[in-house]
């Protein structure tokens, strides 16, 4: 068994303790690796013990102490190509020539002593490297209550909980970098020799270290500042966080480009691994194989510690979604996180369905629309069909007002993720949609539809001009049809196109109908004529309390996690219902009709907590489709130029 640790201090501040604890107990047996993840494994699932590890999303990364157990919520952005790194090692003791073997997993440079290269004991192991960024598009409610969480429960909960001491900061305090608490070891630096065989693909160097120490970012730093000399490859313009490159040991084949995690691992940020350019030559004489690489590639590969911290896995969380209100897998308590709902559900949908009745002027038909596509998702796919997404377009829209700026900062209010794309002419031929392929940098370079599941992706269509859409604006506008009918993004590799699957919720807003394709169109019929609309929609937003915000939160995020089913029963009555419908006019329903009002009554039933369908549910379905259809029909009366 692994050596039992005295207190929460072992395992979050210096975590290279146990494991090297555990490899020396375990050294001679093949399991030891196992014994190292079941023992973080299980020290995470404790009570709130994941809380008591400090995220990389909520603490700067000069205040977090170096090879401390940390977490990162984010998203894979990016694969690198396998590398290799030495797992076990054995050192020599000039003195005494006595030998020790060593551990070099989780490690990026070895502890102590001279290495002996030609060991008949060492062990060559390979990782893989993930490009890890923030969640793009990650909406500012979450960051704080997830800020506020990690705060609570390691200043505030206990005495255990503040283990590490370089989180324990406050704005005032003076900032120090690692480097100079480095420079203060006894240990001389020519003996840090570099973990890593001649086959690494990583250069690791020291001779930039005093340079790097005024690399680390301050707390307000924008990352359009950070990266004006590097790139951090963030999806979206004007993301702020640290991007990190997470170093993975077993199963990465289980995880998938754009998958959201949280994980958890060692940090590491030892200026010797930041590969500076000016080095090159010196660098290719260090490692041979370095030559082989670009300097474009080296510098994507071998960013500054300071931007681009590392992260050794030691477990991987994967996240169906981020709302940090409910547990990361619902699926797995759906019960415990109905329970507390399912006693208010009804009187929470009715309370968000008049929220969203003031915010659409009046319009309920248009706000009932509005729940069924928030909590639409892909939950299968048939053949190349995508079961279960429902893009809105809401026709009708304001084109000189604030309205669709409010409208877009309600969703951000409800959602864990969402981007705005105004569809202007300059933004369709300037803006990089599609993910691409950089070859000479041997790295993906992101591009905005490279986006997590679930995200709601705002179309705004009433920044449309009259104008030439050049190349560019061509492409991007298949995109995003692509994207809307399909489920898919084609990202581009120069020679050829890859395909990409994706979930995510896209709502349209425009004057007439979009250009874009959908699923459903509402044109928007208002009641209401306030005359101050911007302060009225302001109003209408501050009058909803945190606490009854976070409750449409939750919600939203349950129901669209249920599973549904319809029984025999009523697809025999839904069969006969359609026949009839067409008795007198088989033209009047088609079975495109027909699809659209079964994923309806779907929606409609998840947005009232119930799994199976309802007759009365099937029945309602079908009202709220003849009233749209019927407006539809009417309004293309009124502009008979419209398609």
């Amino acid at each position: 068994r692994p050596p039992a640790m005295p207190s929460v201090q072992d395992w979050i501040n210096t975590p290279l303790g146990v494991v090297d604890g555990i490899f020396a107990q375990n050294s001679s047996s093949p399991e030891w690796e196992k014994k190292v993840v079941e023992y973080f494994k299980e020290k995470l699932k404790v009570n709130d013990a994941q809380s008591w590890v400090p995220s990389l999303n909520d603490v700067p990364l000069h205040y977090l102490k170096p090879n401390s157990l940390v977490k990162f919520r984010c998203m894979i952005q990016d694969m690198f190509d396998p590398e290799f790194f030495m797992g076990v090692y054995e050192t020599v003791d000039p003195s005494t020539n006595s030998k020790v073997l060593r551990c070099g997993k989780y490690k990026d440079v070895t502890d102590c002593g001279q290495v002996d290269f030609n060991s008949r004991n060492a062990v060559t192991s390979e990782r893989q490297t993930f490009y890890c960024v923030p969640i793009p598009g990650e909406s500012q409610w979450v960051k704080e209550i997830s800020f506020h969480w990690i705060t609570f429960n390691l200043y505030a909960c206990s005495s255990q909980a503040r283990v590490v001491p370089s989180t324990s900061y406050t704005p005032n305090r003076h900032k120090r970098s690692y480097e100079e608490d480095d420079e203060m070891d006894t240990q001389p630096q020519q003996e840090k020799d570099l973990n890593s065989g001649p086959q690494n693909e990583d250069t690791h160097r020291n001779a930039d270290s005093k340079r790097l120490e005024t690399e680390a970012p301050s707390q307000n730093t924008s990352s359009s500042h950070c990266s004006s000399n590097l790139d951090l490859n963030f999806p979206l313009p004007g993301e702020q966080g640290p991007a990190c490159m997470v170093k993975v040991y077993e199963e990465w084949d289980g995880f998938k480009l754009n998958d959201m995690l949280e994980v958890f691992g060692i940090l590491s940020v030892d200026p010797a691994l930041s590969l500076v350019a000016d080095d090159k030559e010196a660098s290719s004489l260090l490692d041979p194989t370095e030559s082989m690489e670009t300097l474009e590639e080296q510098r994507a590969h071998s960013p500054p510690t300071s931007l681009v911290p590392r992260i050794h896995m030691l477990y991987a969380q994967p996240l169906q979604h981020n709302n940090p209100l409910l547990p990361s897998s619902v699926s797995e308590d759906k019960g415990g996180c109905l329970s507390g709902l399912l006693s208010e559900l009804t009187s929470v949908r009715a309370e968000l369905l008049t929220y969203f009745t003031h915010m659409f002027l009046g319009d309920s038909l248009a706000a009932e629309y509005f729940i069924l596509h928030l909590i639409s998702s892909v939950y299968a796919r048939r053949d190349v069909l995508p079961l279960g997404k429902f893009t809105l377009n809401v026709s009708g829209c304001p084109h000189s007002s604030p309205y669709t700026d409010q409208l877009y900062q309600i969703i951000q209010q409800l959602v864990p993720s969402s981007y705005r794309i105004c569809m202007s002419l300059h933004n369709m031929n300037n803006q990089r949609m599609v993910p691409r392929k950089d070859y000479t940098a041997n790295r993906l370079v992101s591009g905005t539809l490279q986006l997590a599941s679930n995200t709601s992706l705002f179309l705004d269509e009433t920044q449309l001009e009259q104008g030439q859409l050049d190349t560019t604006g061509v492409r991007n506008i298949t995109a995003l049809g692509n994207l809307i009918s399909w489920q898919k993004v084609d990202y581009d590799f120069n020679y050829h196109q890859m395909e990409f699957p994706c979930n995510i919720n896209v709502l349209i807003v425009s004057e007439g109908r979009s250009l874009l394709p959908c699923d459903c169109q509402v044109h928007l019929r208002p009641t209401l004529s306030p005359p101050n609309l911007e302060e009225y929609l302001k109003t209408v937003q501050l009058a909803q309390v945190p606490s009854q915000l976070n409750k449409y939160r939750v919600y939203l995020t349950v129901a669209r996690s249920l599973d549904y089913n319809i029984s025999d029963q009523l697809t025999k009555a839904v069969e006969e219902d359609f026949v009839d419908m067409r008795k007198d006019d088989p033209q009047s329903v088609s079975a495109e009709d027909l699809h659209r009002m079964l994923i309806v009554a779907r929606l409609l039933s998840l947005s009232y907590g119930q799994t199976s369908l309802s007759r009365e549910n099937w029945i309602k379905a079908k009202q709220m489709e003849m009233m749209r259809i019927n407006r539809t029909q009417q309004q293309k009366c009124v502009n008979g130029n419209e398609p």
